[in-house]
């Protein structure tokens, strides 16, 4: 995880101000390097930071080598593979070698062969990125998001004309736009100057993607009776548990260890709702995992005076909890239980957060500051569950029962976000099905996994890596997500079976996420597999946490 700041100015050298250089080395503490260079008009300045996850050593960034000088990479991501081969050692060093080969190779400065040149170079890396890289050959500046978005990355253009690309925003008030993840931009210097001088605007260039894993290669015809069910002997579980261990193969198999030997720290924790997603990517990670680490699951409660009043007579009662009684930690621990009772070998800290009203309206303007240009109500309570469970600062208890403080030393988190909407998990998707049958259920999931970079991930990646944390998405892992939109739909979820032909160990399951739930009880979670959905900000109670704010769309004030 790194931060990146990138500006282009035809005047001057823009460097980020004090609070936006604060912002950008929380996500990366292990190192911070600014490069200011010239090309033959204009400006250029970064300022990068690093999260070091990856290889045996510190990579700094801006990555520059003497065999192209002047080139530069930044890079916020993680390339798990480079044509297919998975990558062992630093990814940046990887891309960055790639990249400006295949440009060295080309031998061309004009800034189409080297557009193509360079989607080329990022269609060949599987796993989640933003970069920014410049090539100084064709003196272009190349920069964009992996075509599902899962790592942010926004533009903005100041009072004075300046192209400022970043991982975050130093304010709230300079109208700054996320990057889409729609293709690889490109903002040739040369033109830059030239409407600088003239006084326009230069708008980069866009060259879409040759390929994206969410792309539907092929529909199947709805068929015209009830499908058979899904129970745990389907192709389908078996084809979805293959995908997602190799998934998390990838993403914690070689995890830096941060701790002695002898006394393990956990390296890997997991935001821990309790509900299926987060509880089925536990279960996996312990059949991966070395034995003796330790994995963190991360349960956030929040004290609502909306929700919570302390019942009359309990004043006295030290025992009475607004955060046990939210719902995630009610289905938290007893998810906890079953883990432990499934998987006893492994040591499970169930990291109790608990967030006091008082001290979430002392955040509430760090939590709308990272999330911004997003700026909804619902936008706020989303992010407040996740900027305080990857801080991962709370309450665990010993063997004997005492609660202790505890502070995560993970600096890798496990989320679930991509299951619901690939696998039919919200309420509108039952909706779609009841409407509009088979179709209009398709139609509704590719819709979600088509927006997930615009509405969630980009706006995640800014709040959960302000704690120097990198949080992965199993998944969202590319061949998880292609098998997904091309499969049938009823091979994801359960609408439409046929009442009568259901297993009568399987046959209770909602349909929502059906062949998840299959999986899980095919791995022995029987309580979690029958788990409803659901949203984060009901079960942790960060929803309507203020007085007057009754609608989801509303504007933050």
């Amino acid at each position: 995880m790194c931060g990146i700041f990138c500006s282009v100015s035809a005047t001057e050298h823009v460097a980020p101000e004090d609070r936006h250089r604060e912002l950008l080395e929380r996500r990366g503490p292990d190192s911070l390097r600014e490069l200011a260079q010239k090309s033959e008009n204009v400006y250029l300045t970064c300022f990068s930071t690093v999260l070091a996850l990856r290889g045996d050593h510190t990579v700094v960034q801006p990555v520059q080598h003497t065999d192209y000088p002047h080139a530069f990479l930044c890079w916020n991501g993680e390339a798990w593979k480079h044509d297919a081969s998975p990558i062992s050692g630093n990814d940046s060093e990887v891309v960055f070698a790639n990249i400006s080969s295949l440009l060295k190779a080309e031998d061309s400065d004009a800034p189409d062969s080297a557009s193509k040149v360079v989607q080329h170079a990022m269609n060949l890396i599987t796993g989640p990125y933003a970069f920014v890289y410049y090539d100084p050959l064709s003196d272009t500046l190349f920069f964009g998001r992996d075509p599902l978005g899962r790592r942010s990355l926004m533009h903005h253009v100041d009072d004075n004309g300046n192209f400022i690309l970043s991982t975050i925003s130093g304010s709230q008030d300079q109208g700054w736009e996320e990057v889409e993840a729609d293709g690889i931009y490109s903002l040739n210097l040369k033109s830059f100057y030239a409407s600088i001088q003239k006084k326009e605007r230069c708008i980069p260039t866009r060259l879409p993607y040759a390929s994206s894993p969410n792309t539907v290669i092929s529909t199947p015809s709805p068929p015209e009776s009830p499908v058979t069910p899904l129970n745990t002997s389907s192709p389908a579980v078996a084809k979805v548990e293959a995908l997602l261990r190799d998934s998390l193969r990838l993403r914690i198999s070689n995890i830096p260890a941060y701790s002695l030997p002898s006394h393990p720290s956990a390296s890997l924790a997991v935001l821990f709702s309790g509900g299926l997603d987060c509880t089925l990517l536990a279960r996996l990670s312990h059949e991966i995992l070395d034995p003796a680490q330790p994995i963190d699951l991360l349960n956030v409660a929040f004290e609502n005076p909306r929700v919570h009043r302390r019942p009359a007579g309990a004043d006295s009662d030290d025992s009475w909890s607004p955060y046990e009684l939210c719902p995630d930690r009610i289905t938290g621990r007893a998810s906890f239980a079953e883990l432990q009772a499934i998987c006893p070998d492994r040591v499970w800290n169930f990291v109790a957060i608990d967030i006091p009203y008082q001290e979430f309206l002392a955040h509430r303007p760090e939590v709308v500051s990272l999330i911004y240009p997003h700026n909804t109500e619902m936008d706020l309570s989303i992010a407040s569950a996740l900027y305080f469970a990857s801080r991962g600062q709370g309450l665990v208890n010993s063997e004997s029962g005492e609660s202790t403080s505890y502070t995560s030393t993970a600096r890798v988190l496990l989320s679930g976000l991509g299951a619901d909407e690939m696998f039919g998990g919200y309420t509108r998707h039952d909706t779609a099905f009841r409407r509009q049958g088979f179709s209009g259920l398709k139609d509704e999931l590719d819709l979600d996994v088509d927006r997930l970079g615009k509405r969630n991930l980009g706006r995640d990646d800014r709040v959960l890596s302000n704690w120097a944390r990198e949080t992965r998405f199993p998944f969202l892992d590319e061949d998880l997500v292609r098998w997904a939109v091309n499969a049938p739909v009823w091979e994801r979820c359960g609408f439409g079976e046929n009442k009568e032909n259901l297993n009568s160990k399987t046959g209770s399951l909602e349909p929502a996420k059906k062949v998840l739930r299959c999986l899980a009880w095919k791995l022995g979670m029987t309580k979690v597999a029958a788990e409803k959905k659901r949203a984060i900000q009901f079960g942790a109670r960060t929803a309507k946490m203020e007085v007057g704010r009754s609608k989801g769309t509303q504007a933050i004030t």
